[in-house]
């Protein structure tokens, strides 16, 4: 009859209880994050169009182009052009004009279009695998009233975006505690192959990580497209989307994560089994000897025969850091460092940051879980993490600075954009986490300074309390001394109340080590930093997340400086004076001009002439003409209407583009005396 272990201790359970509570505190956190920040911008940046926004154009144009600032995928319904009632009047046919450094995309429109405002939609999935979206008008003659309202919501926002933010969010914590969690085990703690809470760890990251992949991959085409969860049901959109690089991206993680599971089978399986046996080795501060001994004898035991583990080991940490860096990889070569400037650099970099990133925070969790669920850890494990976690931060450091300075591109970048300031955040988090750490690596020297005596009185505690257990029936019979394993089945004889005695006696063997362990002042003060070591990690993850999906810095201020180019004070009247003097009788005097509202489309011009006392003086003829030198254009005439002594007026007078413009004024006060005068004013 087999018996398996009892119910876990009152802590263990009262532990177990705040897991909920701590489940819901994150998903409120990370709600807060993907709800807070703006929806997924891009890396590209819409840099031109023809025509520009906001322009009036005399006649009708055959065609709208748009240029950005780097690559995108657009499609046959990519670019809407409507008229004020709605109706779309281009092709539908989508032209691809892009030439060298040029990404420029167009539709046709269709002859013969009639005067007034048109409204331009577009659509377009960036480089690095982001969805940008964006509308702008036009008018052809003079603007007109429209039906046509420009869309709010961008592209990649709404509930489907929060799905596939959170999505993107558990991707990343699953790759990083997988690869950290494989890290620490091979790298820190042979022995954490053979217990439970770790082998859940790591098969729960797996499983949360191939889960994430496929949530993101049915997503795709309602986050780059309509925004419908329905969509996760059309077929030709993830044909679509697994011909893209993204798409492309995602499949080949799910199959390196194939070959991820069969590293973690044999990672718990075979090399548990091996490790587990080793015997001796199990016992406290034995495997940082067993480590040391083997890289002083080049794989072999004290005896001299080869090393049952070293060899599997390595191979498992080769093997463990190919399929890591290709899963990496997936980020690098769909997202931010595979565009923009120098990508053959920013790619291995960025794979050695994310690399970074999973050894040491993984890493982190995978201690917590062991000080938490498992007494018997090792000093030199604890000592052995701290080394391998200086080393993962001094290549993120490096490897940090370098993005950064890609993604930014200036220092008012850093302050002035959305993405500058969650780099600050960032910066400030692993600031913060350091300092975590610093208090932490000195929790670790008061354990590597603390007598092996204190746990070997922990083991005869425990044993203690087994034959005391042991004694109440007079058998001699003990429990099993391994309680790592929570779950594994324990032979027991056939007789309930003896069977029930044995589960109590290996209870309290467990609840006795685990007190132990818990009442190490030492090892309680290094858990209660690991652990908040832990909780700024996860908020650190979910800035990353947020981070990834923001439009960088450098693209930010190449948008911004195409809106700035030709913008000028809006909605607000142009008014100036002109003095002048015609040298001849009553010659002198000066012009008013008001030009309302004084921006690019229709305006309405006045001119008021007073003579030096101020009082109206009236002209046999008054002259404007308007021009931009910057663009060629003009000069454009204007001859104005009398409306009264000494004031003129002209309605509909239209300035095609912004910029500053030159206004020429004549003015004739005799049949022989005329001057011009003028003045550059910016029209936006």
């Amino acid at each position: 009859m087999t018996a398996t272990a009892p119910a876990p201790s009152a802590a263990r359970a009262s532990a177990t209880a705040l897991l909920p509570r701590l489940a819901l505190v994150l998903a409120a956190l990370l709600a807060t994050l993907f709800t807070a920040a703006s929806p997924a911008t891009a890396h590209a940046a819409l840099t031109a169009s023809d025509p520009k926004d906001g322009a009036v154009v005399a006649t009708a144009p055959a065609q709208v182009t748009l240029s950005f600032s780097e690559q995108v995928a657009m499609g046959d319904d990519s670019i809407r052009v409507l008229d004020p009632q709605g109706k779309r009047v281009d092709t539908g046919e989508l032209r691809d004009m892009c030439s060298g450094n040029t990404v420029r995309y167009g539709t046709a429109l269709h002859a013969g279009l009639p005067n007034g405002t048109y409204t331009v939609a577009w659509q377009a999935v960036s480089a690095d695998s982001h969805p940008i979206s964006g509308a702008f008008t036009f008018s052809i003659g003079a603007p007109s009233a429209t039906e046509v309202s420009l869309p709010t919501a961008q592209a990649g926002g709404g509930p489907v975006g929060i799905a596939y933010g959170i999505a993107r969010y558990l991707s990343y914590a699953g790759f990083t505690v997988l690869v950290g969690g494989a890290a620490f085990i091979l790298l820190c703690w042979r022995r954490g192959a053979a217990e439970r809470p770790l082998q859940k760890l790591v098969v729960r990251a797996w499983v949360t990580l191939t889960v994430a992949t496929l949530a993101m991959l049915v997503l795709r085409t309602p986050y780059t497209g309509s925004g419908n969860f329905s969509d996760v049901f059309d077929l030709d959109g993830l044909r679509a989307v697994l011909e893209t690089k993204t798409g492309a991206s995602l499949v080949s993680r799910l199959l390196l994560l194939g070959a991820a599971a069969l590293f973690v089978a044999v990672l718990f399986g075979v090399y548990a089994r091996r490790v587990a046996g080793a015997g001796p080795d199990e016992a406290v501060g034995a495997e940082a000897e067993e480590m040391d001994r083997v890289d002083a004898s080049g794989g072999t035991d004290e005896t001299g025969k080869p090393d049952d583990t070293s060899d599997l080991t390595f191979g498992l940490a080769m093997g463990g850091a190919v399929v890591a860096g290709g899963i990496a990889a997936t980020w690098a070569l769909s997202e931010h460092a595979s565009t923009g400037i120098q990508p053959g650099i920013a790619m291995p970099a960025d794979i050695l940051h994310l690399m970074a990133v999973a050894t040491w925070l993984g890493g982190l969790a995978a201690l917590l879980v062991a000080l938490h669920k498992v007494p018997g850890i090792e000093r030199a494990a604890v000592r052995r993490f701290s080394t391998v976690a200086f080393g993962s931060v001094l290549v993120l450091a490096v490897t940090g600075i370098y993005q950064s300075w890609r993604q930014l591109g200036s220092w008012s970048a850093l302050t002035g954009t959305d993405y500058g300031q969650l780099l600050l955040l960032k910066v400030a988090l692993v600031a913060v986490l350091l300092g975590i750490a610093f208090v932490s690596r000195k929790w670790t020297a008061r354990l590597a300074d603390a007598p092996v005596a204190r746990v070997a009185a922990a083991g005869q505690t425990s044993g203690v309390v087994s034959r005391e257990t042991a004694s109440g029936d007079g058998s001699g019979e003990t429990a099993p001394s391994d309680v790592s394993r929570e779950t594994e089945d324990v032979t027991v004889p056939a007789d309930p109340q003896r069977a029930a005695q044995l589960a109590r006696q290996r209870a309290a063997r467990e609840n006795a080590r685990e007190k132990q362990a818990r009442a190490d002042p030492d090892r309680a003060g290094l858990r209660r930093s690991v652990l908040a070591e832990a909780a700024i990690a996860v908020i650190l993850l979910a800035v990353t997340t947020v981070l990834t999906s923001t439009e960088p810095g450098r693209a930010v201020e190449q948008e911004t400086g195409r809106g700035s180019s030709g913008t000028a004070v809006p909605d607000r009247a142009v008014k100036i004076t002109l003095p002048f003097d015609t040298g001849g009788p009553n010659g002198k005097g000066s012009v008013r001009l008001e030009l309302d509202p004084g921006r690019v489309g229709a305006n309405t011009l006045h001119l008021w002439s007073d003579s030096p006392d101020g009082t109206p003086l009236d002209l046999p003829e008054i002259k404007v003409a308007f021009t931009l030198p910057a663009k060629d254009i003009g000069p454009l005439p204007l001859v104005p209407e009398q409306a009264a002594p000494g004031h003129w007026t002209a309605s509909g007078v239209q300035l095609p583009l912004a910029g500053e413009w030159r206004i020429d004024v004549t003015v004739r006060t005799s049949e022989i005396d005329q001057t011009t005068v003028q003045k550059t004013v910016k029209i936006g």
